[in-house]
């Protein structure tokens, strides 16, 4: 028996990256894994290649920054299974012009949106059901930015990922005599899909120097095997070679 036979595990941003790596690696460790993300046939796709490896998946198309969305689809991951157990809020994102001299109202709001508000209408959705059942895992995907002050990111990343972080601490503060734990998980450099949305794009031998996606599914899976007991606070993951530290970007 695998340890996390017979958890439901909501994944968001399950789609592609470090969501996928976290859906594909909890439902080899014997998750069943409710797959969200905004596109449905990339989600589907993903799903139909867990569920032909053995693995349990399904899917519940999603924007996180839809807060009535985002209480539906708990709504029905609860109404099919009665439980959520593992909630890993992996849904995120940045805009090219993420620097004061071209930051937009509109780009800060689409930000903040989907990286700090999605993950507080998530999070707010499933923690009755953690506290009926006095157990859950919350793993929230934030960043070194999230932790540190990148110049590279920008004020609605920086903002929204320090945000996370805080609020991932916040759970475990109030929730901790319920039975529930959060881990704020802080990757730096990640070669995902997001890297195309840099004003200047990383070269394909910088990104293969970088954390990949399935070191964070890695991550993920560790975390939420841990016995229940066990609280992984905060989890800061860098590539050996760091071009924070190496360009100083």
């Amino acid at each position: 028996m695998s340890k996390l036979d017979h958890k439901i595990a909501w994944i968001t941003g399950a789609g592609t990256g470090i969501g996928l790596a976290g859906a594909v690696a909890l439902a080899q460790a014997g998750a069943v894994v409710v797959m969200s993300g905004r596109r449905e046939a990339v989600l589907a796709a993903e799903a139909d290649k867990i569920r032909a490896g053995g693995g349990r998946a399904e899917v519940e198309v999603l924007d996180v920054a839809d807060a009535d969305a985002v209480a539906a689809v708990a709504a029905r991951i609860l109404a099919r299974h009665g439980r959520i157990d593992i909630l890993v809020n992996s849904a995120g994102l940045n805009t090219p012009n993420r620097f004061w001299k071209n930051q937009t109202i509109e780009g800060w709001r689409t930000v903040i949106g989907a990286n700090l508000d999605g993950t507080f209408y998530t999070v707010n959705a499933v923690l009755p059901a953690m506290r009926a059942q006095h157990d859950g895992l919350v793993i929230n995907i934030s960043s070194w930015a999230g932790v540190h002050h990148p110049k590279l990111t920008g004020a609605a990343y920086n903002g929204s990922k320090h945000a996370v972080t805080a609020l991932t601490e916040t759970i475990n503060m109030e929730e901790c005599s319920n039975g529930i734990r959060a881990c704020a998980i802080c990757p730096a450099e990640v070669a995902t899909p997001i890297m195309d949305r840099r004003p200047v794009p990383p070269s394909a031998l910088d990104r293969s120097r970088m954390l990949q996606a399935e070191d964070l599914g890695a991550t993920i899976r560790f975390v939420a095997e841990l016995p229940a007991h066990a609280c992984v606070n905060q989890l800061i993951i860098s590539p050996t070679w760091n071009r924070m530290y190496i360009d100083n970007l």
